[in-house]
């Protein structure tokens, strides 16, 4: 048996700069008590990523490295990490992250206290590295809680409570080894938690031992996955619950007939909305009014319209997706490279808004009665505020569907 406690798998690709402030911290500020290995798998990286962990192998951190032959994406090579661990426990960290080293040395001295438990769980803080400060938790749990095997009648009523993500935690590795497997359309924070209950007892507790970073050091060269996750993940949280629950039903501990069916759906609808209201703020933060608009209609349906993240939206949203429809019209027309601002006050403020929502650089937005000549009307796209101007360009030529009015963009949405 391994004298290794603990094995923090670090998953990375391309981000040598990261990955060398990640290892930095086990060399300034860790001191870990007990034996630890850092797994490191590369998804295939072509940058120093191999001479960043030489150096620090070389300064004494045990390091175990495997590096791919080619990308194989982010889960499998979390998985990679994960496999080759060889700790009693495995603890994942992203090369942008940090751990809390008190919460692991307590969260390691519960699970040897509590040999029944199979995974531990904590909430943790968004962090600013810069200004070096806390910033939230990303959820909250008042009091420990420690549920026993197969209580997944208890488990689900509190996920969907309390808003609980399990994304992070510590996992005993004789029960990682069965319980983390692929999932594609169920969230996977969900089905593993419910293996790791169907194995043993779980438990989330109030004391963190990871920082997710929010706000870096070093300017970041890709989105976070986390946030893009948040974006479009709210169907996944659906089938991840489903899934939990049905694992309830398949090990004979929860119920199956309509009442049971009928609660469930329930709670697991309004979990997904909230996902959903939250996907909202995000994407109009973004300005990503399209999507806005069918996230809100979404939401409407499901009885969320009074949510304040959708009747916060309300009165930008039908201009902002109006100008957002031209553009992407616009832009979708092979060889049009015109756009007509046909009869406005203000062309100029409409145009720059047009660029900010989308239409491309490479085409000519042109005012009033400058508009293409008759001989290539198909190359041009017409804005007209009033319906009636239509028929002014449909004279002249140009295609009956690339001439907009307002009514035209604003007809489809329905606010």
């Amino acid at each position: 048996m391994s004298a290794i406690k603990l094995s923090i798998c670090l998953p990375t690709f391309n981000r040598a700069v990261f990955l060398n402030k990640a290892l930095a911290y086990f060399v300034t500020d860790y001191k870990i008590p007990f034996e630890y290995e850092i797994v490191i798998s590369d998804n295939a990286s072509t940058d120093n990523t191999r001479e960043i962990v030489d150096a620090y192998i070389s300064e004494g951190l045990p390091i175990r490295y495997f590096r791919r032959t080619e990308n194989l994406g982010y889960e499998p090579n979390l998985s990679s990490a994960f496999r080759h661990a060889r700790g009693e426990y495995n603890v994942y960290l992203a090369d942008d992250d940090m751990l809390i080293i008190d919460g692991i040395v307590d969260t390691i001295k519960y699970l040897d206290a509590n040999p029944d438990v199979t995974a531990c769980y904590a909430p943790w803080y968004l962090h600013d590295e810069v200004q070096k400060v806390d910033q939230t938790l990303f959820y909250t749990v008042k009091a420990d809680r420690k549920y026993e095997r197969r209580d997944f009648l208890g488990v689900f009523a509190f996920l969907v409570e309390s808003h609980v993500f399990p994304e992070i935690g510590i996992y005993r590795a004789s029960a990682l080894r069965s319980a983390w497997v692929p999932r594609y359309f169920s969230y996977w924070a969900f089905s593993h938690l419910a293996h790791y209950l169907d194995l043993g007892a779980v438990t989330f507790r109030q004391k963190p031992f990871y920082r997710a970073v929010t706000v870096s050091t070093i300017p970041r060269d890709r989105p976070q996955a986390g946030n893009d996750e948040l974006l479009t993940a709210w169907d996944r949280y659906r089938g991840g619950l489903e899934y939990f629950v049905n694992l309830g039903v398949k090990r004979g501990v929860l119920r199956f007939d309509q009442q049971f069916i009928a609660q469930y759906e329930s709670l697991i609808k309004h979990f997904t909305l909230n996902r959903m209201a939250v996907a909202l703020r995000f994407w109009f933060a973004r300005k990503e009014y399209l999507r806005s608009y069918e996230l809100y209609s979404r939401l409407c349906f499901g009885g969320f319209g009074d949510h304040p993240d959708v009747t916060g939206v309300q009165g930008q949203l039908p201009l902002m997706a109006a100008v957002q429809t031209l553009a992407w019209a616009t832009n979708s027309a092979a060889e049009v490279n015109r756009l007509v601002l046909h009869g406005m006050a203000d062309p100029a403020s409409i145009e720059g808004l047009l660029r900010e929502l989308g239409l491309r650089a490479d085409i000519e937005v042109v005012y009033g009665g400058s508009e293409p000549s008759p001989s290539e009307p198909e190359r041009a796209a017409v804005f007209v505020p009033n319906a009636a101007d239509r028929i002014i360009y449909l004279q002249k030529g140009h295609p009956q569907n690339l001439v907009f009015s307002e009514e035209d963009l604003i007809q489809p949405l329905a606010i």
